[in-house]
């Protein structure tokens, strides 16, 4: 058996079924091996970044890694801003890099690079077999690092000679960690803190986003008081109908301050105490009001659920607590606006969706008209990189065939990685796609004035403009193989948009709004 064949064995025997890539020359023989050994599906990506993000999106959804096939250290590179994205939302990704064969490297090839160092920026572990022998354990030693916990970018770099050598064979799975129990002392260390009467909010995220810690979560909030806050972008939320509700932490610093205002103890569970995003002239970095003490009840890596549960019954609280009844916006009609795309997605979204949402400022009604919809699951921009929402649609879609998937895509941020379309198209994938198309970098608009900066001119205005010339998604997706349109009414968008998550393979509608808005 060869390398390439042990290590497709090896990761399938460990779970890994999905290997989402973009390959070149020196992965041709892991290509080769996808016909020898059954098992793996492979999902071919026309840039780097939409495989990453992929992965990313089926690993959210499955709770399982998928792997990515990336060319050497400029395909890693082009794969890296969702890797960081995957990264901080602490998805398990099994990422194999290839590289020059051994003893090719000291010739100095022009695609020659350090990839350890390349992938030392996103990875939690890193190895790089030097004989085909290796190639099975440290494929299984990879899916094991994976999951972590909490779960993390496991990086292989694979030489070329390793693959199309003998290996001899697979190796088994390896077992992986499970998360830590939280010690009782803590939880009862919380439970004074919150019993003690002053005013405290409980801050979910990671694993806490889950419907059994939401649940939990509940329980803990009636039997305290506590204000229940999600952090500002969950890897993935669980939310609508009969879960409770939660309010997530906005994305403005002087926002977040202002939903902490009063607050004197902050729970944080699987998550991080909140900053902000970027330094301000004359503004806070770390965003806890003065006077408000921060408890940890579970770090990454710890059990968030069972510590949450842990939590309501020392602090007694009711098994049955009240939860978002179901609501819906009515059908919008007449004038196209965000507010009335937003209320047309509330109205309209299907039971059990998985949202994935990169609508960014044109998307800021969509959480609040959707909160009420039947369950569904919200997928967010983990690691602020744009270009991972149709990626991580992707993903989803390949790991949940049988649910619809909504992409909420900005314009901006749909042009890093419009390629998901073609492989939404040659796959098949029930994806349906919403274009907001404001032909602007909208959020740098704000941004501009927020830092200080000087009041713009024509050049710096330009910078944040792009629509000069136009985009028209209508186009781009229909030379991708997506049906696409541009309702000019509510009326047709809600008719397009029931249609599209009813119906099978991707399709895309373009929402045109008022320039910068």
């Amino acid at each position: 058996m060869k390398g390439a064949e042990a290590l497709i064995k090896t990761l399938v025997d460990s779970g890994v079924e999905v290997c989402f890539m973009n390959p070149g020359t020196s992965e041709m023989h892991f290509v080769a091996a996808l016909d020898r050994v059954p098992g793996m599906r492979g999902v071919l990506a026309l840039f780097e970044g939409v495989a990453t993000g992929a992965a990313d999106g089926y690993a959210r959804m499955t709770g399982k890694p998928a792997s990515t096939l990336l060319h050497l250290g400029p395909g890693l590179a082009n794969g890296l801003a969702n890797l960081h994205n995957a990264r901080r939302g602490a998805t398990p990704v099994v990422n194999i890099v290839g590289e020059h064969a051994t003893y090719h490297k000291q010739y100095d090839a022009p695609l020659e690079s350090d990839i350890e160092a390349i992938a030392g920026n996103v990875s939690g572990w890193i190895m790089c077999p030097r004989t085909p022998e290796q190639v099975g354990p440290d494929a299984s030693a990879a899916v094991a690092a994976s999951y972590g916990p909490p779960g993390q970018v496991a990086t292989l770099v694979l030489p070329a000679d390793v693959t199309w050598l003998e290996a001899g064979g697979p190796a088994p799975p390896a077992p992986h960690a499970a998360p830590t129990e939280v010690p009782i002392e803590r939880v009862e260390d919380v439970a004074k803190v919150m019993a003690a009467g002053e005013t405290s909010a409980l801050l979910v995220g990671g694993s806490a986003s889950r419907r059994d810690a939401l649940l939990a979560a509940g329980r803990v909030a009636a039997a305290s008081g506590a204000k229940l806050l999600a952090e500002t972008f969950p890897s993935r939320l669980e939310r609508g109908a009969g879960l409770p509700a939660v309010e997530r932490l906005a994305y403005l610093a002087e926002f977040i301050l202002a939903q902490l205002d009063g607050i004197r103890n902050l729970v944080v569970v699987d998550t991080r105490t909140p900053v902000a995003f970027f330094a301000y002239p004359d503004k806070p970095s770390l965003l806890v009001p003065e006077g408000c003490t921060v408890h940890l009840l579970a770090a990454p890596g710890e059990d968030a659920t069972g510590a949450l549960q842990a939590l309501a019954d020392v602090l007694g609280a009711p098994d049955e607590v009240a939860t978002q009844p179901p609501s819906r916006p009515d059908r919008p009609t007449g004038e196209i606006t965000a507010e009335a795309v937003a209320n047309a997605i509330g109205a309209l979204l299907p039971e059990g969706a998985i949202v994935s949402d990169e609508a960014n400022t044109a998307g800021l009604w969509i959480p609040a008209a959707t909160a009420g919809a039947p369950p569904h699951d919200w997928l967010c921009l983990t690691g602020g990189s744009i270009g991972q929402g149709m990626p991580v649609a992707t993903g989803a879609a390949v790991a949940c065939p049988d649910r619809p998937v909504v992409s909420l895509e900005a314009d901006g941020s749909a042009m890093y990685t419009l390629q998901s379309l073609w492989t939404q198209a040659r796959e098949g994938l029930d994806v349906t796609t919403v274009v907001f198309n404001n032909g602007s970098y909208a959020v740098l608009n704000l941004e501009l004035a927020r830092v200080g900066a000087e009041p713009p001119g024509p050049q710096a205005e330009a910078m944040l403009d792009i629509s000069h010339p136009d985009l028209d998604f209508v186009s781009l997706a229909q030379g991708m193989g997506v049906e696409a349109s541009r309702p000019e009414t509510m009326d047709e968008f809600c008719d397009r948009f029931a249609a599209a998550v009813a119906g099978d393979g991707p399709n895309l509608i373009e929402v045109v709004l008022p320039a910068g808005f």
